[in-house]
């Protein structure tokens, strides 16, 4: 199918248009996954996992929305409330 008829298949709302599409070679720009090991003293592991329990998720959740708070608020030059590292007091 060309996109010109897809687009129209589209737009004039005609039937499931999944069924034109190819999902299995479809991709999310820059949302790749890539796996790392980090790792972290005891004590941090145990401070994660009360905190994941606290709030009903889990340990590498939180981490991930932790890590991407932190590098938006370095993106945004804006250092977050709680933020100690660097400091000088």
């Amino acid at each position: 199918m060309k996109a010109k008829e897809f687009d129209k298949k589209f737009d004039e709302n005609q039937d499931d248009i999944l069924d034109d599409l190819d999902v299995s070679t479809a991709r999310r720009v820059n949302q790749e996954q890539k796996r790392i090991n980090v790792d972290f003293p005891a004590w941090v592991v145990e401070s994660l996992d009360r905190e994941a329990a606290r709030i009903g998720v889990t340990r590498q959740s939180i981490i991930k929305v932790w890590l991407v708070e932190r590098l938006q608020a370095e993106a945004a030059h804006q250092p977050l409330s709680h933020d100690t590292v660097g400091s000088t007091h």
